[in-house]
């Protein structure tokens, strides 16, 4: 029964029954606070007092003037 529509009711209500009627809820809310979306997606300014968008910027330019690709002849 494993892989079918049966299987996955059956298990969701082992788990139910197991862990309590709020599982699913419990561990969809303990990813919800586990994801951390800083970096370049942030709007908030990190340490260095720039957002993510700046910083996203300034590492472009960075990688870009260090490029390994050849210079066009134009």
């Amino acid at each position: 029964m494993a892989g079918t529509k049966a299987g996955g009711a059956k298990a969701a209500l082992t788990n139910k029954k197991k862990y309590g009627k709020e599982f699913y809820a419990m561990i969809g809310a303990k990813g919800g606070k586990k994801g951390v979306t800083g970096g370049f997606g942030s709007d908030k300014p990190g340490t260095d007092g720039l957002t993510g968008r700046e910083r996203a910027r300034i590492a472009g330019a960075r990688g870009g003037r260090i490029s390994r690709r050849t210079k066009s002849s134009k």
